[in-house]
């Protein structure tokens, strides 16, 4: 008989995560499916505005999402990704839209087609035994992460290594087949995995974001996301429930349902910019 994964090993974020591991056919190709275990103390959301995608969850989503892109950039299995995918997935927390799954790739090692995602969305949710169960390492990630706050922390004025923009493929946010996707070579997915990480470490009122493949991706990330996802949900129920007759997808409106909540509807807010001109 199938034991339950101990909680312990489930929800904490550790250097030695635990993840199950599914073998998939997609478009032709082998695929290893990581994806979180059942009982993850994690939240996620999507949405798409100003031509923006932009994954959303709280302090602790941000930790574990960092995890994720680090031990990501060490994998050698080709067709490796990590999903993340019901019951993970909240509607979004500002009009409660569903949320897209969402898909973090290798580029280097993992070509995801469209037809590759779209037969991965046919069969989500991904039910049954998992084929095996994963130890994501991450280690050096910790190291990273003094290392940014160190860099980040230095005094106005203070020497900084010259910014050198790179050169070919770096990293691309996109929806494919119905799935959210970060893809990136090793290098962007630890760099990412730092920046996401430390997210907590500043916010205002509560909210703070990291600019991923800019214009085109973002994470954004809200001390009471939890909150905020449940105001959505009966805000929206509210709206439906006034209106006439059958209503279709996509009606209710964020302004309507900020208004009914009292709050306000997302709005655009200053891009990060280091001392050095780059974005972060």
């Amino acid at each position: 008989m199938r034991g339950r994964p101990r909680p312990d090993a489930a929800t904490r974020i550790v250097d030695r995560l635990k993840l199950h591991r599914r073998q998939l056919r997609l478009d032709g190709r082998q695929y290893t499916v990581v994806t979180l275990r059942p009982g993850t103390d994690a939240r996620f959301s999507t949405n798409h505005f100003h031509d923006t995608w932009h994954v959303l969850s709280d302090w602790h989503g941000a930790r574990l999402l960092g995890r994720l892109l680090w031990g990501l950039a060490y994998q050698r299995v080709p067709g490796t990704l990590v999903l993340v995918d019901r019951p993970f997935l909240d509607p979004n927390s500002f009009d409660a839209e569903p949320a897209d799954p969402i898909a973090l790739v290798p580029a280097l090692l993992t070509p995801l087609t469209a037809k590759a995602a779209r037969d991965l969305r046919r069969r989500l949710p991904l039910e049954g035994p998992a084929d095996g169960t994963v130890r994501w390492r991450a280690h050096g990630l910790d190291a990273a992460i003094a290392r940014r706050r160190a860099w980040r922390d230095l005094p106005r004025g203070a020497w900084r290594a010259p910014w050198i923009p790179p050169r070919g493929f770096q990293e691309r946010v996109d929806r494919i087949g119905g799935l959210v996707t970060f893809t990136a070579i090793p290098e962007v997915l630890k760099e990412n995995a730092a920046y996401i990480a430390t997210l907590g470490d500043y916010h205002w009122r509560g909210m703070a974001y990291a600019e991923i493949d800019w214009p085109h991706g973002e994470v954004q990330i809200f001390r009471d996301y939890r909150r905020r996802v449940s105001a959505a949900r009966v805000a929206r129920r509210e709206v439906l429930a006034d209106l006439p007759g059958p209503t279709a997808a996509g009606c209710a409106q964020p302004a309507d349902l900020a208004a009914r909540r009292g709050g306000t509807p997302p709005t655009p807010y200053p891009r990060q910019t280091t001392t050095d001109g780059g974005d972060r």
